[in-house]
């Protein structure tokens, strides 16, 4: 993204597998004003990615606060291979949908 702490991340673990969009700045009011573009682009967000959740004060296990929009499924493991093709679809898919909507929108996502 080119943006400091403003990140696109995988994650899975024995359970599910997630792609997100993490907001980590320090300063509160530069993660909030990041996270106000975003949200305030909900609807087209929704059209790119589907579904989401989305916290703006997402405690990471280390207790750092940051502001999170993600997108998950369920049912997925990292040691069973059997689901291995459809995380690495959902990786693809989800990280897709993320990525091509920054770009529409990265203009306006960085005047901050």
């Amino acid at each position: 993204t080119k943006i400091k702490d403003f990140s696109f991340k995988f994650y899975a673990d024995k359970k599910k597998a997630e792609v997100s969009l993490d907001i980590e700045m320090k300063d509160e009011v530069f993660r909030d004003a990041y996270y106000n573009k975003i949200w305030s682009l909900e609807d087209i967000l929704k059209d790119f990615i589907g579904d989401f959740h989305k916290e703006e004060f997402y405690t990471l296990e280390n207790g750092k606060v940051i502001s999170r929009i993600w997108v998950e499924k369920e049912g997925i493991s990292v040691f069973n291979k059997n689901t291995w093709r459809e995380a690495f679809e959902f990786f693809v898919e989800k990280m897709d949908g993320f990525e091509r909507f920054y770009y529409e929108y990265e203009d306006f996502i960085k005047d901050v």
